[in-house]
Protein backbone atom coordinates (compact mmCIF):
# COMPACT_ATOMS: atom_id res chain seq x y z
CA UNK A 1 0.00 0.00 0.00
CA UNK A 2 1.19 3.52 -0.85
CA UNK A 3 2.46 5.58 1.92
CA UNK A 4 -0.34 8.60 2.76
CA UNK A 5 1.30 12.21 2.11
CA UNK A 6 1.27 12.83 5.68
CA UNK A 7 3.29 9.81 7.18
CA UNK A 8 6.40 10.16 8.86
CA UNK A 9 7.07 13.91 8.31
CA UNK A 10 8.95 15.86 10.44
CA UNK A 11 8.83 19.60 11.52
CA UNK A 12 11.05 22.52 12.42
CA UNK A 13 9.19 24.89 14.47
CA UNK A 14 10.48 28.58 15.27
CA UNK A 15 8.89 30.99 17.94
CA UNK A 16 6.82 32.48 15.40
CA UNK A 17 4.74 29.17 14.01
CA UNK A 18 3.65 29.39 17.44
CA UNK A 19 3.27 32.78 18.40
CA UNK A 20 2.77 34.65 15.43
CA UNK A 21 -0.15 37.14 15.07
CA UNK A 22 -1.33 35.71 12.01
CA UNK A 23 -1.94 32.54 13.70
CA UNK A 24 -4.67 33.95 15.87
CA UNK A 25 -8.38 33.74 15.68
CA UNK A 26 -9.80 37.42 16.24
CA UNK A 27 -9.01 38.56 19.48
CA UNK A 28 -7.66 35.07 20.42
CA UNK A 29 -5.59 35.55 23.26
CA UNK A 30 -1.69 34.05 22.67
CA UNK A 31 -2.22 31.38 25.46
CA UNK A 32 -5.36 30.12 23.61
CA UNK A 33 -3.46 30.22 20.79
CA UNK A 34 -0.76 28.41 21.58
CA UNK A 35 -3.67 25.80 23.65
CA UNK A 36 -4.95 25.29 20.36
CA UNK A 37 -2.14 24.93 18.06
CA UNK A 38 -0.48 22.29 20.68
CA UNK A 39 -3.82 20.31 20.63
CA UNK A 40 -3.38 20.09 16.55
CA UNK A 41 0.24 18.82 17.17
CA UNK A 42 -0.68 16.45 19.63
CA UNK A 43 -3.37 15.20 17.63
CA UNK A 44 -0.64 14.91 14.53
CA UNK A 45 1.76 13.05 16.43
CA UNK A 46 -0.77 10.44 17.58
CA UNK A 47 -3.15 10.20 14.52
CA UNK A 48 -0.77 11.13 11.61
CA UNK A 49 2.49 10.17 13.34
CA UNK A 50 3.61 13.71 12.37
CA UNK A 51 6.51 14.81 14.73
CA UNK A 52 7.52 18.68 14.96
CA UNK A 53 10.75 19.53 16.64
CA UNK A 54 12.14 22.52 18.09
CA UNK A 55 16.16 24.02 18.58
CA UNK A 56 16.63 23.63 22.09
CA UNK A 57 17.64 25.48 24.14
CA UNK A 58 17.80 28.30 21.65
CA UNK A 59 14.16 28.30 20.01
CA UNK A 60 12.69 26.45 23.12
CA UNK A 61 13.92 29.14 25.68
CA UNK A 62 12.19 31.82 23.55
CA UNK A 63 9.25 30.24 23.59
CA UNK A 64 9.12 29.51 27.42
CA UNK A 65 10.18 33.60 27.58
CA UNK A 66 6.70 34.16 25.58
CA UNK A 67 5.03 31.62 27.85
CA UNK A 68 5.76 33.60 30.98
CA UNK A 69 5.37 36.78 29.30
CA UNK A 70 2.01 36.28 28.79
CA UNK A 71 1.32 34.22 31.95
CA UNK A 72 0.28 31.01 30.49
CA UNK A 73 -0.42 28.58 32.71
CA UNK A 74 2.08 25.51 33.84
CA UNK A 75 -0.39 22.78 32.13
CA UNK A 76 0.52 24.84 29.05
CA UNK A 77 4.14 24.15 29.44
CA UNK A 78 3.45 20.75 29.87
CA UNK A 79 1.89 20.53 27.13
CA UNK A 80 5.44 22.08 25.33
CA UNK A 81 7.42 19.48 27.02
CA UNK A 82 5.66 16.81 26.35
CA UNK A 83 4.31 17.57 21.79
CA UNK A 84 7.20 19.19 20.69
CA UNK A 85 10.67 17.07 20.70
CA UNK A 86 13.71 19.40 21.79
CA UNK A 87 16.60 18.70 19.77
CA UNK A 88 20.15 20.96 19.79
CA UNK A 89 21.28 21.14 16.19
CA UNK A 90 24.59 19.33 15.59
CA UNK A 91 26.32 22.25 14.41
CA UNK A 92 29.93 20.30 13.89
CA UNK A 93 28.95 18.11 11.42
CA UNK A 94 25.98 19.83 9.53
CA UNK A 95 27.02 20.36 6.26
CA UNK A 96 26.32 24.02 3.93
CA UNK A 97 26.88 24.40 0.91
CA UNK A 98 30.37 26.84 0.46
CA UNK A 99 28.30 29.14 -1.96
CA UNK A 100 25.55 29.59 0.60
CA UNK A 101 28.02 30.56 2.52
CA UNK A 102 29.32 33.03 0.34
CA UNK A 103 25.60 35.03 -0.17
CA UNK A 104 24.93 35.16 3.44
CA UNK A 105 28.20 36.97 4.11
CA UNK A 106 28.17 39.24 1.19
CA UNK A 107 23.95 39.58 2.04
CA UNK A 108 24.87 41.04 5.50
CA UNK A 109 28.04 42.99 3.70
CA UNK A 110 25.75 44.97 1.71
CA UNK A 111 23.08 45.59 4.70
CA UNK A 112 25.85 46.64 6.46
CA UNK A 113 26.81 49.51 3.98
CA UNK A 114 22.90 50.39 3.80
CA UNK A 115 22.99 50.92 7.56
CA UNK A 116 25.80 53.14 7.68
CA UNK A 117 24.25 55.22 5.17
CA UNK A 118 20.97 55.31 6.84
CA UNK A 119 23.51 56.11 10.00
CA UNK A 120 24.77 58.71 8.33
CA UNK A 121 21.80 60.79 6.69
CA UNK A 122 20.20 61.00 10.08
CA UNK A 123 23.16 62.50 11.62
CA UNK A 124 23.55 65.31 8.90
CA UNK A 125 19.62 65.65 9.23
CA UNK A 126 20.08 65.99 12.97
CA UNK A 127 23.15 67.95 12.59
CA UNK A 128 21.22 70.71 10.21
CA UNK A 129 17.98 70.76 12.21
CA UNK A 130 19.30 71.76 15.90
CA UNK A 131 21.35 73.93 14.68
CA UNK A 132 18.59 76.05 12.84
CA UNK A 133 16.91 75.35 15.80
CA UNK A 134 19.19 76.52 18.13
CA UNK A 135 19.98 79.81 16.03
CA UNK A 136 16.53 80.66 16.64
CA UNK A 137 17.06 80.21 20.04
CA UNK A 138 14.62 77.08 21.00
CA UNK A 139 15.55 75.59 24.20
CA UNK A 140 17.54 72.67 23.76
CA UNK A 141 14.50 70.24 25.89
CA UNK A 142 12.35 71.42 23.30
CA UNK A 143 14.70 70.62 20.39
CA UNK A 144 15.08 66.81 21.57
CA UNK A 145 12.08 66.91 21.92
CA UNK A 146 10.48 67.39 18.90
CA UNK A 147 13.60 66.91 16.45
CA UNK A 148 16.37 64.69 18.25
CA UNK A 149 13.58 62.21 19.16
CA UNK A 150 12.05 61.86 16.06
CA UNK A 151 14.92 61.46 14.27
CA UNK A 152 15.84 58.56 16.48
CA UNK A 153 12.45 56.50 15.96
CA UNK A 154 12.93 57.51 11.80
CA UNK A 155 16.86 55.69 12.04
CA UNK A 156 15.52 52.88 14.51
CA UNK A 157 12.85 51.82 11.68
CA UNK A 158 15.10 52.39 9.00
CA UNK A 159 18.43 50.71 10.61
CA UNK A 160 16.18 47.72 11.86
CA UNK A 161 14.12 46.95 8.38
CA UNK A 162 17.81 47.15 6.55
CA UNK A 163 19.52 45.12 8.68
CA UNK A 164 17.27 42.69 10.37
CA UNK A 165 14.53 42.05 7.77
CA UNK A 166 14.99 39.32 5.26
CA UNK A 167 18.09 37.72 6.74
CA UNK A 168 19.39 35.86 9.80
CA UNK A 169 19.76 37.71 12.21
CA UNK A 170 19.73 35.27 15.55
CA UNK A 171 21.22 32.31 17.07
CA UNK A 172 17.82 30.39 17.12
CA UNK A 173 17.21 31.15 13.30
CA UNK A 174 20.60 29.60 12.38
CA UNK A 175 19.36 27.06 14.40
CA UNK A 176 16.43 26.09 12.91
CA UNK A 177 17.81 26.16 9.68
CA UNK A 178 20.50 23.71 10.73
CA UNK A 179 18.22 21.79 12.64
CA UNK A 180 15.96 20.54 9.71
CA UNK A 181 18.87 20.11 7.27
CA UNK A 182 19.95 17.83 9.90
CA UNK A 183 16.92 15.97 10.35
CA UNK A 184 15.80 16.43 6.29
CA UNK A 185 12.94 18.13 7.79
CA UNK A 186 10.28 20.94 7.08
CA UNK A 187 10.90 24.42 8.45
CA UNK A 188 7.57 25.85 9.88
CA UNK A 189 7.93 30.13 10.49
CA UNK A 190 6.60 33.64 9.77
CA UNK A 191 9.81 34.91 9.54
CA UNK A 192 10.80 36.24 6.18
CA UNK A 193 14.43 35.96 7.12
CA UNK A 194 14.13 32.01 7.87
CA UNK A 195 11.73 32.19 4.69
CA UNK A 196 14.73 33.14 2.67
CA UNK A 197 17.39 31.10 3.65
CA UNK A 198 15.28 27.96 3.52
CA UNK A 199 15.06 28.42 0.29
CA UNK A 200 18.31 28.85 -0.44
CA UNK A 201 18.70 25.69 1.18
CA UNK A 202 16.17 24.01 -0.93
CA UNK A 203 14.52 22.83 2.10
CA UNK A 204 10.89 22.46 2.42
CA UNK A 205 8.83 25.74 4.21
CA UNK A 206 5.24 26.09 5.38
CA UNK A 207 4.29 29.25 5.99
CA UNK A 208 3.46 29.45 9.97
CA UNK A 209 0.01 30.96 9.70
CA UNK A 210 -0.86 27.97 7.21
CA UNK A 211 0.51 24.70 8.63
CA UNK A 212 -2.49 24.60 11.79
CA UNK A 213 -5.09 24.46 8.66
CA UNK A 214 -2.56 22.06 6.84
CA UNK A 215 -2.85 19.78 9.89
CA UNK A 216 -6.05 20.43 10.21
CA UNK A 217 -6.71 19.02 6.38
CA UNK A 218 -4.46 15.72 7.06
CA UNK A 219 -6.77 14.71 9.95
CA UNK A 220 -9.92 15.05 8.16
CA UNK A 221 -8.76 12.03 5.98
CA UNK A 222 -7.65 9.70 8.94
CA UNK A 223 -10.27 7.27 9.63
Amino acid sequence: MNPRPWEKQRFILDTTALTGVGLRYESEPLCEALERILGLIREARIRLNISCHIPFPTVYGELRQFMKRYACGEELIVELDTWLVKKTPNRFDVKIPSEVFYEYVKDIRERMNRGMKIAESCIWLSATETFDLAKKDVEKEKINKESTGYIIKDFRAKYRNALRYGTLDSAPDLDVLLLAKEMDAGVVSSDEGIKKWTERLGLRFVEGSTFPKMIEEYLKHVE
